[in-house]
């Protein structure tokens, strides 16, 4: 089975994932790291070059691409469930996970952030947490349509991994 982790940025969607896999013994793919080897450069680069419409056809071809893994854990970037119809088909394909971080904590974690995202990095701190609010609420009815849904907290990685395990009805 494909567990696919979906969440806004800072959500924890790697961390988890890593944790998840290793429980599972399964592969973890990050679909981020996944663009960025099969391009052989980094996201902020193709989303420069390329601009985010091309970025989000690359995203989606690289997530169809997951297809082919009979068990995985996939983390994928914030913006994945938001476009085409990549919740349906990660519905369909299997067990969606929805990892739901309190706003205040994504902030921090975006103030405190030492990696480039492409659609934060021209931003003051003053203009984040607007951004970041804004943007959650308006990607808040995609995350809602995974299958499962738990609060990540700071404090809660091995617990958290434990619980999708038991409740996505892994073997």
């Amino acid at each position: 089975m494909k567990t696919y982790l979906v969440g806004y940025m800072y959500s924890g969607k790697t961390t988890v994932g890593h944790q998840l896999a290793g429980l599972l013994g399964c592969p973890f793919i990050d679909l981020d790291r996944a663009i960025e080897q099969r391009f052989r450069t980094t996201i902020p680069i193709l989303f420069s070059r390329y601009g985010e419409q091309a970025f989000r056809t690359i995203e989606r071809q690289t997530l169809l691409d997951t297809a082919t893994a009979e068990h995985a854990v996939i983390s994928t970037g914030g913006g994945t469930p938001c476009f085409f119809d990549n919740m349906e088909w990660m519905n369909a394909h299997g067990c969606t996970v929805f990892l739901e971080a309190p706003l205040p904590l994504i902030i921090q974690r975006a103030e405190n952030s030492k990696k480039q995202r492409p659609l934060l990095a021209q931003m003051q701190p003053h203009e984040l947490a607007a951004h970041i609010s804004n943007q959650l609420a308006q990607r808040l009815s995609f995350y809602r349509q995974a299958r499962l849904r738990f609060p990540a907290d700071a404090d809660s990685v091995r617990p958290l991994a434990d619980l999708i395990a038991r409740e996505a009805n892994h073997p």
